[in-house]
């Protein structure tokens, strides 16, 4: 995936570590970056499960290291995308998509049937975060 930058160059999108408070690291946190001007940006859809990590820890967190794809569904895709095929393409990340939102389906159903209210709220979480993902893919 990729986007055009200010300054006119392409942005590819790489899977990177973002240092929060010079003591968490986050790593796998999906984040374009011009290879011109050196300008990075957070994947938009990505952002608000950022964000929300972030506001977690605190103004003084504890030095520890954070896995993003392990919060944020769509990243744990881009990783999943990137181990197989080195890519984070639309044309590899779609169909891992389309695979994944089928398993959450599967799950949903069955959580629903044993009404684990937790799982269902975890699951739709899950479904929402890939959901704002598949307009980029």
């Amino acid at each position: 995936m990729q986007k055009h930058c200010q300054c006119g160059d392409v942005m590819p999108m790489k899977l990177r570590t973002v240092i929060y408070s010079g003591k968490v690291e986050i790593d796998n946190v999906p984040i374009y970056t011009c290879p011109t001007c050196n300008r990075s940006e957070v994947f938009s859809e990505v952002k608000p499960d950022l964000t929300g990590l972030i506001g977690q820890l605190g103004a003084k967190p504890e030095k520890q290291t954070y896995l993003f794809n392990e919060v944020n569904e769509l990243a744990d895709l881009l990783v999943e995308a990137y181990q197989a095929r080195k890519s984070t393409d639309p044309a590899v990340v779609k169909p891992l998509t389309e695979e994944r939102i089928n398993m959450l389906l599967d799950l949903y159903a069955v959580a629903r049937s044993t009404g684990d209210e937790a799982w269902v709220a975890d699951i739709q979480k899950r479904l929402k975060q890939l959901s704002r993902g598949i307009l980029q893919t």
